[in-house]
């Protein structure tokens, strides 16, 4: 029988999740709950906001005496986060469900995260509609508008648990084994403007058996094939579009974070790393780019994103950074620069056609490489050539071997 983790707030929503506790179980799946919240809940929970606060070496009654909600919440998210993959392990639960406000919602989320990709979590939240990346990150959390706030019984509010419910009871009762051939996973990086390229290089690798896991280089991209990197699934790294480092740098709205570039060197997986969209910093609709940049090079990609051609400065930026973390890598690493254009607006006659800025990171990286580290190879080829493509892709696989 399939059993169900509830956590959540037990004494600010305990009749909430009592409705849906008993909803769950009419179906004939158990469920397993778990209270985060600060008081005493409203019904017996199978784990107390006691055993939460001690996975952290809390104790909850100087929480409640601190009077402080703030810490409170710390202090239980951390508990939970270090407890709930513990109990996954334990086999106390096959998927989880929960709900609540901008507090409930972000003391929850960061423990789904940490179960493992595949596991079913539903997270009914008032903040489903606006920018969930700081509750669902790298993970796969599915979060459900609650349309109405997470307070009592009503007309809306049963309807959303009832789906919610139904969605969670589908997710742990209908699996679909697929099998598959074994093959060694290779994580690719692409962006609109080097699709051609990593298209080239997928169904290159393809070809000679290997399975090609494509990762959207928008930030959450960047930052998701990081974390598989690091959790081990990943065999070889075709990081072919390096441009959230733009965003990074100059303040653009898809960057992937400080450690972006990072965890292949870390790891000692075989990677060959490319240039591709240096050229560019990406913005929203045109009237969201800053005051500071409207004199620059601007491109209306379509009408929600701006993109800005890259300056000498910010490419001579860009060249230290990325050598700079490809010198600390523990693997064999190539470097792959496309003399000619790295984008494919960046070109003759395409509108960020820039040869200085591009000869700027090129000599910034042929300058700061360590080549005993890392193998730096130069092709009078465009990036979306064929032939740089597939380069990329069997230097990949003579890495791997």
């Amino acid at each position: 029988m399939k059993t169900i983790a509830i956590a959540g707030t037990f004494d600010s929503k305990g009749t909430e999740y009592l409705y849906v506790k008993k909803l769950i179980e009419s179906f004939g799946v158990k469920t397993f709950t778990i209270h985060i919240g600060v008081f005493e809940p409203e019904f017996e929970p199978d784990v107390s906001n006691r055993e939460v606060a001690k996975a952290v070496q809390a104790n909850i009654d100087e929480i409640v005496q601190k009077k402080d909600r703030a810490l409170a919440t710390e202090l239980l998210s951390k508990g939970i986060e270090v407890l709930l993959p513990k109990l996954y392990e334990q086999g106390k639960f096959d998927g989880i469900l929960s709900f609540g406000g901008s507090g409930g919602t972000a003391l929850i989320t960061p423990a789904m995260r940490k179960l493992p990709i595949g596991v079913p979590k539903v997270m009914v939240s008032t903040m489903a509609s606006g920018n969930t990346e700081q509750y669902v990150g790298t993970s796969d959390i599915v979060m459900i508008p609650s349309i109405v706030d997470v307070a009592g019984l009503n007309v809306i509010s049963t309807k959303i648990f009832d789906n919610a419910v139904f969605a969670i009871l589908g997710m742990v009762n209908y699996t679909h084994e697929i099998v598959t051939e074994k093959k060694p996973l290779v994580a690719a990086t692409m962006f609109g403007v080097t699709t051609p390229c990593v298209t080239f290089a997928r169904e290159y690798l393809e070809a000679r058996g290997y399975e090609v896991l494509i990762f959207h280089a928008t930030g959450t991209g960047g930052k998701a094939m990081e974390n598989l990197i690091e959790s081990g699934f990943i065999q070889g790294v075709l990081d072919l579009t390096t441009t959230e480092w733009c965003d990074e740098l100059v303040g653009g709205v898809l960057s992937a974070g400080p450690n972006r570039l990072e965890a292949a060197g870390k790891k000692g997986i075989p990677q060959v790393v490319s240039v591709g969209a240096l050229d560019m910093v990406n913005f929203g609709a045109i009237d969201t780019v800053p005051t500071q940049f409207l004199n620059r090079n601007l491109y209306k990609h379509n009408p929600s994103v701006t993109l800005m051609r890259t300056s000498k400065a910010e490419n001579l930026a860009l060249g230290k950074v990325i050598a700079g973390k490809l010198n600390k890598a523990t693997g064999a690493t190539v470097l792959m620069l496309p003399l000619l254009g790295v984008s494919g607006i960046d070109m003759e006659n395409q509108p960020f056609y820039g040869p200085d800025e591009d000869q700027v990171l090129f000599d910034t990286l042929r300058s700061d490489i360590d080549k005993n580290v890392v193998d730096l190879e130069e092709f009078d080829l465009h990036i979306n050539d064929k032939l740089f493509a597939e380069t990329a892709a069997q230097k990949l696989i003579d890495l791997m071997k």
